[in-house]
Protein backbone atom coordinates (compact mmCIF):
# COMPACT_ATOMS: atom_id res chain seq x y z
CA UNK A 1 0.00 0.00 0.00
CA UNK A 2 1.37 3.51 -0.71
CA UNK A 3 1.12 4.75 2.80
CA UNK A 4 0.10 8.69 2.62
CA UNK A 5 2.79 11.60 2.68
CA UNK A 6 3.35 13.04 5.53
CA UNK A 7 1.19 15.90 6.54
CA UNK A 8 2.38 17.18 9.54
CA UNK A 9 5.94 17.76 11.05
CA UNK A 10 5.60 17.31 14.97
CA UNK A 11 7.22 19.38 17.45
CA UNK A 12 8.52 18.03 20.54
CA UNK A 13 7.06 20.28 23.27
CA UNK A 14 5.35 20.44 26.29
CA UNK A 15 1.71 19.17 26.44
CA UNK A 16 0.11 22.45 28.25
CA UNK A 17 2.18 24.86 25.70
CA UNK A 18 0.85 23.26 22.91
CA UNK A 19 -2.30 22.14 23.26
CA UNK A 20 -3.80 24.62 25.62
CA UNK A 21 -2.61 27.80 24.83
CA UNK A 22 -1.22 27.34 21.19
CA UNK A 23 -4.45 25.95 20.18
CA UNK A 24 -5.42 28.54 17.24
CA UNK A 25 -2.30 26.78 15.75
CA UNK A 26 -2.97 23.30 16.48
CA UNK A 27 -6.12 24.04 14.76
CA UNK A 28 -4.74 25.68 12.04
CA UNK A 29 -2.78 22.51 11.38
CA UNK A 30 -5.53 20.23 11.87
CA UNK A 31 -7.79 22.38 8.83
CA UNK A 32 -4.29 22.37 6.81
CA UNK A 33 -4.63 18.23 7.40
CA UNK A 34 -7.76 17.90 6.44
CA UNK A 35 -7.65 20.04 2.86
CA UNK A 36 -4.07 18.40 1.96
CA UNK A 37 -6.17 14.95 2.52
CA UNK A 38 -9.62 16.16 0.45
CA UNK A 39 -6.49 17.68 -2.03
CA UNK A 40 -5.16 14.16 -2.80
CA UNK A 41 -8.49 12.20 -2.50
CA UNK A 42 -10.21 14.36 -5.59
CA UNK A 43 -6.63 14.57 -7.76
CA UNK A 44 -7.04 11.59 -9.73
CA UNK A 45 -3.44 10.49 -10.30
CA UNK A 46 -3.27 10.30 -6.68
CA UNK A 47 -6.64 9.48 -5.84
CA UNK A 48 -7.20 5.97 -4.38
CA UNK A 49 -10.40 5.85 -4.71
CA UNK A 50 -12.16 3.71 -7.60
CA UNK A 51 -13.00 4.91 -10.91
CA UNK A 52 -16.91 4.79 -10.24
CA UNK A 53 -16.24 6.35 -6.50
CA UNK A 54 -14.31 9.31 -7.94
CA UNK A 55 -16.56 11.37 -9.56
CA UNK A 56 -18.84 11.66 -6.79
CA UNK A 57 -16.52 12.37 -3.94
CA UNK A 58 -16.85 15.90 -2.44
CA UNK A 59 -14.92 15.65 0.69
CA UNK A 60 -14.31 13.67 3.92
CA UNK A 61 -16.03 13.94 6.73
CA UNK A 62 -14.26 14.96 9.59
CA UNK A 63 -15.30 15.02 13.78
CA UNK A 64 -15.00 18.71 14.63
CA UNK A 65 -11.60 19.05 16.30
CA UNK A 66 -11.39 18.85 19.83
CA UNK A 67 -7.95 19.40 21.66
CA UNK A 68 -8.41 17.15 24.01
CA UNK A 69 -7.43 14.47 21.78
CA UNK A 70 -3.97 16.30 20.71
CA UNK A 71 -1.97 14.16 23.89
CA UNK A 72 1.40 14.53 25.03
CA UNK A 73 3.43 11.45 24.82
CA UNK A 74 6.90 9.94 26.34
CA UNK A 75 8.58 8.04 23.58
CA UNK A 76 9.88 5.26 24.94
CA UNK A 77 12.83 3.86 22.48
CA UNK A 78 13.31 -0.33 21.81
CA UNK A 79 16.83 -0.87 20.79
CA UNK A 80 17.05 -3.22 18.11
CA UNK A 81 14.14 -5.12 17.93
CA UNK A 82 14.11 -7.50 15.35
CA UNK A 83 12.01 -7.03 11.97
CA UNK A 84 8.55 -8.93 12.07
CA UNK A 85 5.96 -10.11 9.23
CA UNK A 86 2.82 -7.61 9.93
CA UNK A 87 -0.33 -9.28 8.51
CA UNK A 88 -2.22 -6.99 5.70
CA UNK A 89 -5.44 -6.79 4.07
CA UNK A 90 -3.97 -9.51 1.12
CA UNK A 91 -1.53 -12.29 1.42
CA UNK A 92 1.22 -9.16 1.57
CA UNK A 93 3.54 -9.26 4.64
CA UNK A 94 4.24 -5.93 5.81
CA UNK A 95 7.78 -5.50 7.15
CA UNK A 96 8.02 -3.73 10.02
CA UNK A 97 9.68 -3.17 13.61
CA UNK A 98 8.83 -1.74 17.04
CA UNK A 99 10.56 1.25 17.08
CA UNK A 100 9.33 1.96 20.49
CA UNK A 101 5.97 2.60 22.75
CA UNK A 102 4.16 5.64 23.65
CA UNK A 103 3.13 6.26 26.69
CA UNK A 104 0.21 8.66 27.33
CA UNK A 105 -3.07 9.64 29.27
CA UNK A 106 -6.35 9.84 27.69
CA UNK A 107 -9.84 9.95 28.56
CA UNK A 108 -8.30 8.67 32.23
CA UNK A 109 -6.81 5.76 31.05
CA UNK A 110 -3.12 5.48 30.92
CA UNK A 111 -2.02 3.92 27.40
CA UNK A 112 1.58 1.97 26.49
CA UNK A 113 0.94 1.59 22.70
CA UNK A 114 3.69 0.24 19.80
CA UNK A 115 5.20 2.45 16.89
CA UNK A 116 6.16 1.20 14.15
CA UNK A 117 9.07 1.41 11.42
CA UNK A 118 8.98 0.66 8.13
CA UNK A 119 11.73 -1.46 6.74
CA UNK A 120 11.54 -0.45 3.24
CA UNK A 121 10.39 3.26 4.22
CA UNK A 122 13.53 3.67 6.03
CA UNK A 123 15.60 3.12 3.29
CA UNK A 124 14.09 6.28 1.76
CA UNK A 125 15.84 9.58 2.96
CA UNK A 126 12.13 11.43 3.10
CA UNK A 127 10.71 8.74 5.31
CA UNK A 128 14.02 7.93 7.25
CA UNK A 129 12.36 9.15 10.49
CA UNK A 130 8.74 8.18 9.56
CA UNK A 131 7.12 5.88 12.41
CA UNK A 132 3.70 4.21 11.81
CA UNK A 133 0.99 4.38 14.26
CA UNK A 134 -2.26 2.44 13.62
CA UNK A 135 -4.78 1.82 16.00
CA UNK A 136 -8.56 0.77 16.84
CA UNK A 137 -11.10 2.46 19.13
CA UNK A 138 -14.76 1.85 20.11
CA UNK A 139 -15.89 4.00 17.60
CA UNK A 140 -15.04 1.96 14.61
CA UNK A 141 -17.85 0.01 12.74
CA UNK A 142 -19.88 2.97 13.45
CA UNK A 143 -18.64 6.04 13.09
CA UNK A 144 -15.39 5.41 11.86
CA UNK A 145 -13.62 2.33 9.64
CA UNK A 146 -14.05 -0.93 11.39
CA UNK A 147 -10.39 -1.33 10.29
CA UNK A 148 -9.22 1.51 12.58
CA UNK A 149 -7.49 4.07 11.26
CA UNK A 150 -3.79 5.70 10.85
CA UNK A 151 -1.72 8.81 12.21
CA UNK A 152 1.60 9.42 10.75
CA UNK A 153 4.87 10.38 13.23
CA UNK A 154 7.95 11.41 13.37
CA UNK A 155 11.05 10.55 15.57
CA UNK A 156 11.74 13.41 17.99
CA UNK A 157 15.19 15.20 16.39
CA UNK A 158 15.88 15.35 20.35
CA UNK A 159 14.65 14.04 23.52
CA UNK A 160 11.67 11.50 23.77
CA UNK A 161 8.50 13.80 24.27
CA UNK A 162 6.06 13.31 21.09
CA UNK A 163 2.90 15.09 20.41
CA UNK A 164 -0.26 12.73 19.10
CA UNK A 165 -3.21 14.36 17.77
CA UNK A 166 -5.87 12.16 16.94
CA UNK A 167 -7.14 14.42 14.90
CA UNK A 168 -5.28 13.89 11.94
CA UNK A 169 -6.13 10.08 12.27
CA UNK A 170 -6.87 8.84 8.85
CA UNK A 171 -8.40 5.95 6.85
CA UNK A 172 -5.95 3.21 5.23
CA UNK A 173 -6.94 3.05 1.27
CA UNK A 174 -8.18 -0.14 1.18
CA UNK A 175 -11.15 1.54 3.08
CA UNK A 176 -12.19 3.07 -0.29
CA UNK A 177 -10.47 0.35 -2.58
CA UNK A 178 -10.44 -3.13 -2.33
CA UNK A 179 -7.29 -3.17 -4.66
CA UNK A 180 -4.92 -1.85 -2.17
CA UNK A 181 -2.93 -4.20 0.47
CA UNK A 182 -3.54 -2.45 3.97
CA UNK A 183 -1.56 -2.99 7.40
CA UNK A 184 -3.87 -4.74 10.11
CA UNK A 185 -3.77 -3.06 12.97
CA UNK A 186 -2.03 -5.66 15.68
CA UNK A 187 -4.03 -6.33 18.45
CA UNK A 188 -1.81 -3.90 20.71
CA UNK A 189 -2.90 -1.36 19.19
CA UNK A 190 -6.11 -1.53 20.19
CA UNK A 191 -7.60 0.85 22.64
CA UNK A 192 -10.63 0.39 24.61
CA UNK A 193 -11.87 4.18 24.64
CA UNK A 194 -13.77 6.24 21.69
CA UNK A 195 -11.47 8.73 19.62
CA UNK A 196 -14.40 10.85 18.44
CA UNK A 197 -12.06 12.85 16.28
CA UNK A 198 -10.24 13.01 12.83
CA UNK A 199 -11.84 11.14 9.75
CA UNK A 200 -14.98 9.68 9.67
CA UNK A 201 -15.91 6.85 7.96
CA UNK A 202 -19.77 5.54 6.35
CA UNK A 203 -19.83 2.06 4.33
CA UNK A 204 -21.08 2.13 0.98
Amino acid sequence: MKRIAILLFLCVSNFVLTAQTDSPAALKEIKAFQKTLNKEYKNRKQSPLAPEDFDKFKGHEFFTPDLQYRVAAKLEVTEGTPFFAMKTTSTRLSTERIFGYVNFTLGGKEFRLPVYQSKDLMQMEEYADYLFFPFTDLTNGNETYGGGRYIDLRIPKTGNDIIIDFNMAYNPYCAYNKKYSCPLVPAENQMDVAIPVGIKYHNK
